[in-house]
């Protein structure tokens, strides 16, 4: 038993930047919170600071929205401000255009690639089981690729990831849906604009499914970072909020169908903000 290696993953030595969505980009104040905060930018700079400063080079990918174009001219101006040189644009409207050998050489290049908002789907349906997409995993895991995603880019970094049961159907059991994320976390959840669009109910859910999985919930200009793909830390001007199933006495999440209200027994939840730390378990042993 001595010598069972027992975890044989390796430990990444990129970053995740995990941001809940509406991160500021003009560096104005638009919210009270923000007010306490002398650096409005402070998720956009980090992330170009993680990725090497003024002469790193990012890709930004904008396939998850149906504007691609003005979006990634929104990141233009912000990274462009920020002092960032080269800044590249991937945008792909279905798979086959994903398959391009030359998004290989890009992203070997890249220090830093930036995932933005709009449809998750559309991100993990594209992407999935792509060349790109495993590049993108190696460099991450053996060089210090930092990956930034924002709204839907944030949640397809997990798995499981929601992608579908908004505030309407969220109270009812099994009305949240779930499928494979992007895998850069395993056993996490990640949502976005968790307090602004109240979607705590839908993320209770998830965990009450499996509770091997951890819950992040992230609210708006606000994100983590994640090191060691394990240890976070929170910046920006909201909090983030914790929910942990393992102790999890009992729920009626199997009555799917039934449109029961949910009920779970027994959630831990943590309520995180601007420095605050947290270790992601490791209770569910890697797959090699």
């Amino acid at each position: 038993m001595d010598n069972v290696q027992l975890n044989s993953c390796p430990v990444p030595n990129g970053v995740l930047i995990i941001i809940g969505g509406h991160e500021n980009k003009d560096g104005k104040i638009e919210t009270k919170v923000q007010e306490r905060d002398n650096k409005p930018r402070v998720i956009l700079e980090d992330f170009v600071r993680l990725a090497g400063g003024d002469d790193c080079v990012i890709e930004v990918v904008t396939t998850a929205s149906e504007d691609g174009d003005d979006l990634f001219n929104d990141y233009l101006k912000v990274f462009s401000e920020l002092g960032v040189k080269h800044i590249g644009h991937i945008h792909h409207n279905n798979r086959n255009e994903a398959l391009d050998k030359i998004l290989i050489e890009r992203v070997n290049k890249a220090n830093g690639i930036f995932f933005s908002g709009g449809d998750q789907l559309k991100l993990t349906s594209i992407y999935g089981g792509t060349e790109f997409l495993y590049q993108i995993k190696q460099r991450y895991i053996y060089h210090h690729l930092v990956l930034g995603g924002t709204s839907a880019g944030a949640m397809a970094m997990s798995t499981p990831m929601i992608f579908a049961g908004n505030k309407e159907v969220q109270q009812i059991a099994g009305a949240v849906k779930i499928t494979t994320g992007l895998e850069f976390l395993k056993d996490v959840c990640v949502d976005t604009h968790f307090v602004d669009r109240g979607r705590f109910v839908r993320m209770a859910q998830v965990i009450a499914t499996n509770p091997t999985c951890i819950g992040v919930g992230i609210e708006e200009d606000t994100a983590i970072i994640v090191k060691n793909g394990k240890e976070t830390e929170v910046i920006g001007s909201g909090v983030v909020i914790i929910i942990e199933g393992f102790n999890i006495q009992g729920s009626n999440i199997v009555d799917f169908g039934s449109d029961d209200r949910i009920h779970i027994e027994d959630l831990n939840v943590k309520i995180l903000s601007k420095g605050s730390k947290y270790q992601i378990p490791e209770d569910n042993p890697p797959h090699k």
